[in-house]
């Protein structure tokens, strides 16, 4: 017997009865979670094994993921499995049901976003979107007719919440959103600035069409039977309007958004002590009342902003 080591011997070539003869060592074998591709492992055209075990990994991972709320990750994982599935040389056959837990995971994504975004009380956009999207606009005006953002204030909201409760305030609050998302142009969206102020976001539009669906929304809300919720509440609205053509919206910095929202505000302070129930804003550098308000009303200089 031949001597391979300290402690290790070899077998001689004579002893053909030795159970070293036939001896193997087995390599370890990962086994294969997915039922369909464990079915055509002995099929000369099925993947390799790494790559089946890849997509058994990306499933795991993915459901655990999903488990935990993560469904962009969660779906991540499993786009990467069908891609690997799809790089077979034979045609992927790809269960249903893996289909349908990529496409409940896209829902359940795309609903989880939409809610990031929207308002709990009124549906309409947060504050989040409008931040995002408002810098967004600013470098898609391009040639467009530039952009408007009107800020929408309730007047007198308080009043509202101690006479008649906050659930009736919190049924105006809503109300109020679904009037003035009303008639909006293509683009344009509402989003809650905070309390009872609402922006109106008017994109590719020019000023006069921008106080035109302003006094549109403000009138819609000073006609609404408000009686029909509660006997004796009335409600109004105050809206300071800043449009920015687009040469100036084009040449504009990260910062312009919120300098527009500081002119919406000091405009929506010119309605407010105008006599509320108005629509203010700025042509050639003077501030106006738009609708009926401009011929009994005087207007109140704004406050500096950041123009």
């Amino acid at each position: 017997m031949a001597v391979l080591g300290r402690g290790v011997a070899k077998p001689d070539p004579d002893q053909r009865d030795s159970p070293w003869r036939d001896h193997r060592v087995s390599e370890p074998t990962v086994p294969l979670r997915h039922p369909a591709i464990t079915e055509r492992t002995e099929n000369p055209d099925d993947p390799p094994a790494d790559t089946a075990n890849l997509v058994s990994l990306h499933e795991s991972i993915a459901a655990l993921l999903a488990s935990r709320g993560q469904y962009r990750q969660a779906y991540q994982h499993l786009r990467s499995a069908l891609d690997l599935m799809s790089e077979m040389s034979a045609p992927p056959q790809i269960p249903e049901q893996f289909r349908r837990e990529v496409d409940r995971l896209r829902r359940e994504h795309a609903e989880a976003h939409e809610q990031s975004i929207r308002d709990s009380l009124t549906a309409s956009y947060n504050r989040r979107y409008l931040d995002q999207r408002l810098v967004d606009l600013v470098a898609e005006q391009g040639t467009a007719d530039g952009l408007a953002v009107a800020l929408v204030d309730l007047d007198w909201f308080k009043q509202v919440n101690d006479t008649f409760g906050h659930l009736v305030g919190d049924r105006v609050l809503q109300r109020v959103v679904e009037l003035l998302q009303d008639g909006l142009p293509e683009g344009g969206f509402c989003a809650r600035y905070g309390g009872e102020e609402f922006v109106l976001v008017l994109p590719g539009i020019d000023l006069a069409a921008a106080v035109e669906i302003a006094e549109a929304a403000r009138g819609r809300v000073e006609r609404y039977p408000w009686s029909s919720l509660v006997l004796g509440l009335r409600v109004t609205v105050s809206i300071g309007l800043a449009h920015e053509p687009a040469i100036r919206v084009a040449d504009n910095t990260p910062a312009a958004p919120e300098r527009q929202l500081r002119e919406a505000d000091a405009l929506l302070y010119t309605a407010k002590q105008s006599g509320r129930n108005a629509v203010a804003y700025l042509l050639e550098g003077t501030a106006h009342l738009a609708g009926a308000a401009a011929g009994r009303r005087a207007i109140v200089t704004p406050r500096a902003s950041a123009r």
